[in-house]
């Protein structure tokens, strides 16, 4: 019998020998204390076993326990990091002969994945109370997992789930496996006194830095296959049979998710590859070593979505791998595919009308009527930036749509007369109008023809007729919310809500500090077009799906919205019609008479010029944006001459691409 059984059967014999005399002399029975429960024994070794800290674990062995217990819990869950259990008491059961001892159950669960499923088990331990009225236990390494043994250790096997596509309007697929080439030194294919040369020899034919990769060869293993590149199937910029024929290199087939071109919506789409240490490390265990994730773009926000969840097999085994034991297993669950609004016809459409332009440039076309993005090219001058979604730049004058719609809500007509001269002064500041405006459009003329004509001083002279409030609440009402979240990275526009003299002045024509996206830009053409405010849709939600935030390195507009949320003033369908009529006269008798013998339905315009740089050595933002039918459409170009003659020639090309 053990020293508590011992003490049991004293206190047993106690009581039988004396009971009745002390409740019959004092009735002190009553109240003697209860003796005490394991509660807290049981809870604080739940607690000990879900985070290692053995330090107030109430081991029958003490110190001797306690070191056992933290060495054989380290090495045991090693390879489940970074995954930690959590520990509960599921039951206490007092011993029905023996109140001095007890068994209590333990309940593990693992948050293994993403999904709803855990990895959970039960392990139990048996507690004895001492004669200090304490409870004890003794330490077992089953009390980590089923049935473990000393030196057993616990590891998880992972098996990659297939990654869904991303695909476009109709169900078209936009990104899917494609075969790819991985080309790069293999050491087993050259003697080791040759690798240096070979190495730079490799990088020179690449034009990558030899210095660098050279070095990348030489710190690898013995018989290490380091890669240089990965070259697309088909891509004729590259001559794979050449290179792999080069000494020493290695030419590993792929698969990986890709677009139909490279530059198919790649700032937007972003990019997929093996994980990051940053990635593997923010993602709770989600993400390991080998494993392919989106690193940029939409394939970045929507991984969790598109990678699915990698099957899991965990083992406990010797830690050489012998005697395993299959513990949980789980198969992979294939990623859902990302829909997207993209028209592949009319975004392969916009990347070629921008294909050969050096400055930062854009194409975006979204459907007023449902807010879809059909198209948002961004021009190899951005150098990878998404120009087209989150590109902040003053609007120039297509931002006149927004201060028509103003002077319109503050009593004008579209025949009301306005002022336009040469110049016009604010605070001794000197405004005039872009060099080739048509003279015999200047002084009393009807807003429409000012805004046919963009005559910069008759919008500035009219600045008193709507504050910046008005202009603020007129860029809300067509779409320029600053604090849109619309389930992918983007910027429309901000309108600062501080400004008054010459900045007020500037508002009025998009410059000062007045800011759009071509993305932006659009949304106002659609609102326009459709006759209400049109919020842009990129991504459609898959069922069930919570859409996730952009992340912060994704968004990163450069400068924060000037003014809080404020409520949206609805745009009417008069207000659109109206301005619908205005844009149309910039074909009909305005800059954009181009855009007349455009097939299909009749075409209405703003074209748009903002200054920008250094006095002295100032350059144009150039602008068009126009509605065709069920089309909105932005073009800009970062640096050009006006917005009519360098980016009217990109929209028509679009608007006749788009017509078929």
């Amino acid at each position: 019998m053990t020293f508590a059984g011992e003490r049991a059967a004293a206190r047993r014999r106690l009581v039988v020998g004396g009971i009745a005399t002390a409740l019959v002399a004092s009735g002190l029975a009553a109240c003697s204390p209860e003796p005490p429960t394991p509660d807290s024994a049981t809870q604080a070794l739940a607690a000990a076993l879900a985070s290692g800290d053995f330090g107030e674990a109430p081991f029958a062995g003490g110190a001797v326990d306690e070191t056992e217990a933290t060495a054989a819990r380290t090495a045991a869950f090693e390879g489940l990091a970074p995954w930690e259990p959590q520990v509960k008491v599921v039951s206490t059961t007092i011993d029905e002969k023996d109140e001095d001892l007890a068994t209590v159950t333990f309940g593990y669960t693992w948050d293994v994945d993403e999904s709803d499923a855990d990895w959970t088990y039960e392990t139990s331990a048996k507690l004895a109370r001492d004669d200090e009225d304490l409870w004890r236990a003794t330490w077992s390494p089953s009390l980590l997992a089923p049935d473990l043994v000393a030196g057993e250790v616990l590891t998880v096997t992972r098996a990659r789930a297939e990654r869904a596509n991303v695909l476009g309007a109709g169900g078209a697929v936009i990104v899917e496996p494609r075969t790819v080439h991985r080309l790069g030194i293999d050491k087993t294919r050259v003697a080791a006194p040759e690798q240096d040369a070979a190495a730079r020899a490799f990088a020179a034919a690449l034009s990558i830095d030899a210095e660098a990769y050279a070095g990348k060869v030489a710190a690898a293993g013995e018989r290490a296959f380091v890669e240089a590149i990965t070259v697309r199937h088909g891509d004729l910029a590259y001559d794979v049979a050449a290179l792999a024929a080069m000494p020493g290199v290695n030419d590993v087939t792929d698969q990986l998710p890709l677009a139909p071109t490279r530059q198919f919506a790649r700032p937007i789409l972003g990019t997929v590859g093996p994980a990051t240490a940053e990635i593997i490390e923010k993602s709770d265990g989600a993400v390991s070593d080998g494993d392919l994730t989106g690193l940029s773009g939409l394939q970045r926000q929507y991984d969790a979505q598109l990678r699915g969840l990698p099957g899991l097999t965990i083992t406990a085994a010797q830690p050489d791998g012998t005697a395993p034991r299959q513990l949980y297993a789980v198969e992979p669950t294939p990623g859902t595919p990302l829909t997207t609004t993209i028209d592949v016809g009319l975004q392969e459409a916009a990347e070629h009308v921008i294909s050969e332009v050096a400055p930062a440039s854009a194409v975006v076309a979204l459907r007023p009527s449902t807010g879809d993005v059909l198209a948002a090219a961004s021009g190899v001058g951005g150098e990878g930036m998404s120009t087209a979604t989150l590109g902040q730049f003053a609007p120039g004058s297509t931002f006149k749509v927004v201060t028509a719609l103003a002077l319109l809500r503050s009593g004008m007509t579209a025949d009301s007369d306005t002022t336009c001269p040469d110049t016009v002064s604010v605070d001794g500041r000197s405004f005039t109008n872009f060099p080739e405006y048509p003279t015999d459009k200047l002084g009393t003329i009807p807003l429409r023809t000012a805004f046919a004509n963009s005559c910069n001083t008759a919008f500035i002279s009219a600045r008193d007729a709507a504050n910046q409030d008005a202009l603020i609440d007129a860029a809300g009402s067509l779409g320029l919310d600053p604090h849109a979240s619309l389930g992918f990275a983007a910027f429309l526009g901000d309108v600062p809500g501080d400004s008054d003299g010459t900045d007020h002045a500037a508002s009025m024509i998009g410059q000062g500090r007045v800011l759009a996206s071509p993305l932006g830009m659009a949304t106002v053409a659609a609102s326009v077009a459709h006759g209400a405010t049109v919020v842009p849709r990129l991504v459609v939600p898959a069922e069930g799906a919570a859409t996730p935030s952009p992340t912060a390195d994704e968004t990163e507009p450069s400068d924060e919205a000037t003014d809080a949320p404020r409520p949206v003033v609805p745009l009417t369908a008069d207000e659109a019609a109206t301005l619908q009529q205005l844009m149309r006269g910039v074909v009909t008798e305005g800059g954009a008479t181009f855009l007349l013998d455009v097939p299909g339905d009749e075409v209405a315009a703003k074209t748009g010029t903002a200054q920008f740089g250094e006095a002295g050595n100032l350059q144009n933002h150039v602008w068009m944006i126009a509605i065709q039918g069920d089309l909105a459409v932005a073009v800009f170009v970062d640096v050009g001459e006006y917005g009519s003659t360098t980016a009217g020639p990109l929209l028509e090309e679009f608007l006749r691409a788009a017509q078929g």
